[in-house]
């Protein structure tokens, strides 16, 4: 894969150079110094994946992140920083913009299998894994679960870009909410606890992360929290599998739209938002099917837009929406269901 570097350290810059060394189908394709260039060289000579520093001259990593997902030429982004852990704001907000992820900056000092090497070249192959073509459709079909006045679920997914998209739809559901909501980000699991923090922070009802054996709550949104798949079992309850295990996308959205689909016992809404890939399209394309309600958010308001294109293109969406209006649109929903 081609690789561009945003960084305007040297011996940083090296040091990721050495990790993209250690594989051979791996090369740097140019190193930009601030954000400005990184975007200049994105739209010229746009990257398989660029990795983007947070901290730099010009504009920093979330604004560049922001602006070359606005480019035709987008480009796969992984933040690599410093430290991670202590600049969990900006990576959010990164990510809001549309990065896929978040590593470590690794060192010069570390040895070639020292841990933030293996750490950046393990995210580095994941990428590549998500941005490989896509495999053959799978055709799902779920058994629509008994309908009954039970408590109505709202199932998300989310890719990137999400956790600022979901942020403005959280924050436009009244603390009352009278729907379960459990979400499905694509994030690694060292990231779940600090986002389901940072989204309770801009939402009016609570978030915190799904656990095994719970029952979805209304008022309450839930985020998936571990590389497993998320989904429902025959009694309602959550439960994390490893199974399928050949989907590049951990958690999968499809896994759990397919479950919920399948497996609850009341109204459901779908509901598909900014996203790299096809994940959740087909699973909502299920819901749809099944007679449920569907929305996938619309091309002006998505970071990237790939999965709800996708929805799109299936006709799996009932709506597609600016994501300013998700919102309104499920809470008149629900409140016609309740």
């Amino acid at each position: 894969m081609n690789i561009g570097i945003v960084n305007d350290l040297p011996l940083a810059v090296e040091a990721m150079r050495r990790v993209i060394a250690l594989r051979p189908e791996h090369r740097v394709l140019w190193v930009a110094v601030d954000g400005a260039q990184a975007v200049e060289f994105c739209a010229a000579q746009p990257p398989d994946i660029v990795l983007m520093d947070l901290v730099m001259p010009k504009f920093d990593g979330v604004e560049a992140t922001r602006r070359i997902m606005a480019l035709e030429t987008r480009c796969a982004v992984l933040v690599v920083t410093t430290s991670v852990g202590e600049n969990l704001s900006h990576v959010y907000e990164a990510l809001g913009a549309g990065a896929l992820d978040a590593v470590d900056t690794p060192k010069l000092s570390e040895d070639m299998l020292g841990d933030k090497r293996q750490a950046l070249l393990t995210k580095i192959d994941q990428i590549g894994r998500l941005l490989e073509k896509a495999p053959p459709e799978r055709r799902r079909i779920a058994t629509p679960a008994p309908r009954a006045a039970r408590t109505p679920l709202v199932a998300i997914g989310a890719s990137a870009g999400g956790p600022s998209a979901l942020a403005t739809l959280l924050s436009g559901l009244p603390s009352d909410f009278g729907a379960a909501i459990v979400i499905v980000q694509h994030i690694d699991k060292v990231f779940a606890e600090g986002m389901a923090q940072w989204l309770h922070g801009k939402a009016s009802l609570p978030v915190r992360i799904a656990r095994a054996g719970e029952r979805p709550q209304p008022g309450v949104a839930l985020l998936a929290a571990t590389d497993d798949h998320l989904r429902l079992t025959n009694e309602g309850l959550l439960d994390y599998t490893r199974e399928p295990t050949d989907t590049p996308y951990r958690p999968s959205i499809d896994v759990f739209f397919d479950s919920a689909a399948e497996h609850w016992r009341g109204g459901l809404i779908g509901v598909l938002l900014t996203g790299m890939g096809r994940d959740g399209a087909t699973g909502l394309r299920t819901i749809k099917s099944n007679g449920y309600h569907t929305i996938a958010q619309d091309e002006a308001t998505s970071a990237v837009y790939g999965m709800p294109k996708a929805a799109a293109a299936m006709n799996a969406a009932s709506v597609i929406l600016p994501i300013d209006d998700i919102a309104t649109e499920l809470k008149a929903r629900i409140r016609a269901a309740v």
